[in-house]
């Protein structure tokens, strides 16, 4: 077995950081988020590296502090209720070599005490690549239908995230993809377990779970007209 990436520490900082989300207790233990969690996930995206060149050179791997594959602990607040500081999961994302943030087609990986589980797709894309996706999955439902009824694809992956309560504009209410036409984010889910994320094998379970998301990424990325 592989050394493992996170420990038992990682969850507890983060569970902890969920009780004190303030700077001044993050300040504090600022040591202890290098320690348990920004550490061990570069390390984690460097390992990965070559597993997403191998899946697609459209991907990236980028272990950096800023600016790369780990997202950010610091939360956007200014348009949120909750003026929590900080982010209390490790979020990291390779996304697409076109792709300037998390709006762009992606691999993607949770951590956090609550919930871990890997993803794949596209969150929150935006009108002009909302509209493509629809267009593709209207002009070629068939395809759209194999991925999502694929046994291996439909036994370990489900798809998430917002929909519109109505047809979007320019779909007919009864049209026979209006199910998914209405979704506003076009990701595939699937949940792992704390057991899995401190075991030496992540990389390879990881990388097991975005092959079989692969052809999802490939519609996706057909339907944006961007290379796979």
């Amino acid at each position: 077995m592989n050394r493992p990436y996170f420990s038992p520490r990682t969850f507890q900082f983060l569970s902890l950081l969920e009780k004190n989300n303030n700077r001044a207790w993050f300040n504090d233990h600022k040591s202890d988020y290098e320690t348990c969690v920004r550490t061990p996930a570069l390390e984690l995206i460097d390992a990965m590296r070559p597993q997403i060149v191998q899946l697609s050179p459209s991907f990236t791997a980028v272990a950096k502090k800023t600016g790369g594959s780990l997202m950010r602990v610091y939360r956007d607040t200014r348009f949120s209720h909750d003026k929590t500081p900080y982010k209390t999961n490790i979020g990291i994302q390779f996304r697409h070599v076109a792709g300037k943030d998390v709006h762009a087609p992606g691999f993607y990986l949770h951590i956090s005490p609550n919930d871990c589980f890997v993803g794949a797709g596209i969150w929150r894309p935006n009108s002009p690549a909302l509209g493509k996706i629809r267009e593709m999955i209207s002009d070629n439902p068939n395809a759209w239908n194999n991925i999502n009824n694929n046994k291996t694809f439909k036994r370990l992956f489900q798809l998430s995230g917002a929909s519109l309560k109505t047809q979007p504009r320019g779909y007919a209410k009864d049209h026979p993809m209006i199910k998914d036409l209405r979704r506003k984010d076009f990701i595939a889910i699937h949940p792992i377990h704390r057991d899995d994320v401190l075991d030496g094998d992540l990389v390879k379970l990881i990388t097991k779970r975005y092959r079989a998301a692969s052809d999802l990424m490939d519609y996706l990325c057909n339907a944006l007209e961007l290379p796979y």
